[in-house]
Parts: structure tokens; C-alpha cells; sequence
């Protein structure tokens, strides 16, 4: 492995104790086996949760069809680099939990999101970005299932994406996931990889990306490698080959060109890659269920190495939750999202939907902001006190 490659490998090596506890848990469970329910020890857990995880996706346009989708890929497949030191994962959402922030980009425009977890028991978390001025819409839903295997936990990431370019004519993408691995859980160094297929398709332009995230074998290869490809859906014509490393540089080939002008090019590359930090209100004008606030006792636990103290609070929330579940068994009440609902696809949709948000951009962040920001007491959230995005603040000093 080269010193290049070494350096981009997301790796962790635990204390004793630590390790010791995973291998107590892993001991107790069957290969296999759905995690999903399994309360993971607080040193594993990456310091924010799920719900706020997905914003790291983003998408662009550009006027030629295929380079709009050559933009798309570009964003989707650059999100992956975006993460937190070591080998992490984030905390379960608990049921009702949202995030919400927003986007102030360097051109002037903006854009919104929110995610909110939907369902439990299976998880499910709902999500909806929108950048009024550029006339781009994302929704979707994750349901990650965990697995446990002979020296990895495995994040099976189920679930979808789909972009809307809103000024092109209902031009739709639809994103699917690879999954995520933890390897090194029990013997050797923690390492973060992803592995299988990921798609993007966009029918109304007849294209299709196909990528697979390569995990590196026990005796050979390397970690972090890509190959895919972006072809016709029609005639399956092979347009451009991708390929590189997911966690540094990915670079581009024409398939249809000749000569120098066939060689490979510079898709992304992680150096010089500006990420845009999301604006969150502080936690005091935060609701009680908002994710930064449900979990700043924890977060702080974390990042002061106190893990009795982590502990404690992330089992006073879950306990909150059991008690919450059988006080609404108990009244007969179903749990009823706040921002998504469930529609005859077996997906969640934003309750604002897409076609009751204007075209102007000033409408549109009007109505926008009073869905997703409003607060019960009739206000908006404040920004004047922004935090920072600590992922985005960890990707700029690798960088």
C-alpha cells in the first residue's frame, strides 16, 4: 500500500477495554444477526446522529444533459468523503428525532433541509433538501439494517434518493446506496470501507451510473477503490468509465473519445474540494427531540473521552423512549410524523409537497422555512447563533 492510499484508509485502534466490551457483545450474538435492536457501547458511536448523517449528499446542473449527469455522479460519489475521525458510528435515532438546518452557499443562494426518523422498529429516517434559486428538490428515506459477521459489523444501507430538477421538465434521479463496513472488530485495526453497488438513474435522459465500491481482499488490493461506468439505458453504449479512490481522487474517462482526449480525468479530488458547512440553530432554541439538542449531553461525554458519563445519558434517552412507546400502546395512539407521511409507494413523502412550493425563490423560502423552522410557539428558529458543523470542521483539517 502506498503512503498516499494509507493515508485516506479510515482505521481505528481501540484501548482494551473497549475491545473488550465488543467482543463480550459479539460473543452473545449469532453471525448474521440483525443489529438493529443491539445497544452499541458509547465508544463506537460517532458523535451526532443519523438523521443528520444524510445531508452529506448534494447535487448539481448544468444545461447538457449528460453533463448534468456526469454533475450528478460527481456530487454523489464526493459526499462519501465527508466523515468524522476513526471508525464511527452514528447514534440510533430515536423515534420522532428531526434535524433540521440550512445552507448558505458562496454565490448568495441558499437551500433547507430536514430529515426526521420516521419509524423504529424497522428504523427508517425520512429526509427533504430543497435550494429554491436553483430549482433543486431531494427526498428519500433510509433504512439501514446492521449485521454482524465473523470480524465486521455491516451497515446494509436500504433505502433511496431520488433529485428533482424542477426547471427541467420533471427530470428525475434516483440514487441507491452501497453498504458500510466496520472490519477489524475484534482482532487487528478498525477500519471503515464500502463495499457493493451503487446507482443513479435518470430515465427521462436515458442514463445510468453503476458503481462498485471494492473492499479490499485479506491478501491483496488496496482499500477505497471505485469502478464504475455511465451508460445509455437503451442501448447500454458505454458513455465514461469512473474509477479512483472514494476517500481522495476519482477520476473520469470518455469512452467515446479518441487519443490524449481519451485519458483519464479528474473527476473529484478530496484536496481541493471546498464542503459547504450546514447552519444549525444552537441548541437553546432547539425542541427537545431536535438531534443536536436530544444528544449534547452525549456528544459532549464523547468528545471528553468520558464514557461512563456517555453512557449514562444515551440510557436515560432510550429509557425515555420505552417509557414513550408504552404510554402510546397503553392510549391506543399511533406515533404520527411531523414533517413526512407515509403514501402508497411504502415511502415517505414530505408532507409539503413539491407542487405546492412556488417558483419564485422568495415564496419559495417563505413557505419553506415557516414548514420546517416553525416552532409550537408560532416563531421561527433563530440563526444568529449558528453551530458549526463539526464533521465539515474535521474534513477541513484533514484536507
Amino acid at each position: 500500500m502506498s503512503k498516499h492510499e494509507d493515508s485516506s484508509v479510515v482505521e481505528e485502534e481501540l484501548d482494551e477495554e473497549p475491545k473488550s466490551i465488543i467482543i463480550s457483545m459479539i460473543s452473545q450474538l449469532t453471525k448474521d444477526m440483525d443489529l438493529s435492536r443491539i445497544t452499541f457501547p458509547t465508544f463506537v458511536l460517532e458523535p451526532r446522529s443519523f438523521t443528520e448523517r444524510v445531508t452529506d449528499f448534494i447535487a448539481s446542473k448544468c444545461d447538457d444533459p449528460v453533463q448534468r449527469f456526469v454533475g450528478v455522479v460527481k456530487y454523489y460519489m464526493s459526499g462519501w468523503h465527508i466523515h468524522p475521525k476513526g471508525v464511527k458510528k452514528p447514534y440510533n435515532p430515536v423515534l420522532g428525532e428531526f434535524f433540521r438546518s440550512k445552507y448558505a452557499f458562496d454565490d448568495g443562494t441558499g437551500a433547507f433541509f430536514v430529515a426526521e426518523q420516521v419509524s423504529h422498529h424497522p428504523p427508517i429516517t425520512a429526509m427533504f433538501y430543497h435550494s429554491p434559486e436553483h430549482r433543486i428538490a431531494i427526498e428519500g428515506d433510509l433504512r439501514p439494517k446492521s449485521r454482524l459477521f465473523v470480524n465486521s459489523v455491516g451497515m446494509l444501507l436500504d433505502g433511496y434518493a431520488k433529485i428533482h430538477f424542477l426547471d427541467r421538465g420533471g427530470e428525475e434521479y434516483l440514487v441507491t446506496y452501497p453498504n458500510m463496513y466496520a472490519r477489524g472488530i475484534v482482532f487487528g485495526k478498525m477500519v471503515l470501507e464500502l463495499g457493493e453497488m451503487s446507482t443513479v438513474t435518470c430515465k427521462q435522459s436515458d442514463l445510468m451510473f453503476e458503481v462498485e465500491f471494492k473492499t479490499k481482499g485479506v491478501l491483496w488490493g488496496s482499500y477505497n477503490q471505485i469502478a464504475g461506468k455511465i451508460r445509455r439505458i437503451s442501448t447500454s453504449e458505454v458513455l465514461y468509465d469512473i474509477s479512483g479512490n472514494w476517500q481522495t481522487t476519482m477520476y473520469i474517462t470518455d469512452r467515446r473519445a479518441h487519443g490524449s482526449s481519451s485519458r483519464p480525468e479528474v473527476l473529484f479530488d478530496s484536496k481541493s474540494e471546498h464542503v459547504v458547512p450546514q447552519l444549525v440553530a444552537c441548541a437553546a432554541e432547539q425542541e427537545h427531540n431536535e438531534s443536536r439538542n436530544l444528544w449534547k449531553h452525549v456528544t459532549r461525554a464523547i468528545r471528553q473521552s468520558n464514557l461512563n458519563d456517555a453512557t449514562t445519558y444515551k440510557s436515560a434517552i432510550e429509557e425515555e423512549q420505552r417509557m414513550q412507546a408504552k404510554e402510546r400502546e397503553s392510549s391506543g395512539v399511533q406515533f404520527k410524523p411531523r414533517f413526512f407521511q407515509l403514501e402508497i409507494d411504502g415511502h415517505y413523502h414530505p408532507q409539503l409537497a413539491l407542487k405546492d412550493i412556488p417558483e419564485a425563490p422568495q415564496a419559495a423560502k417563505e413557505k419553506i422555512v415557516n414548514w420546517i423552522f416553525a416552532k409550537p410557539d408560532g416563531t421561527t428558529q433563530d440563526f444568529e447563533r449558528p453551530e458549526d458543523d463539526p464533521v465539515v470542521l474535521a474534513a477541513h483539517k484533514r484536507s
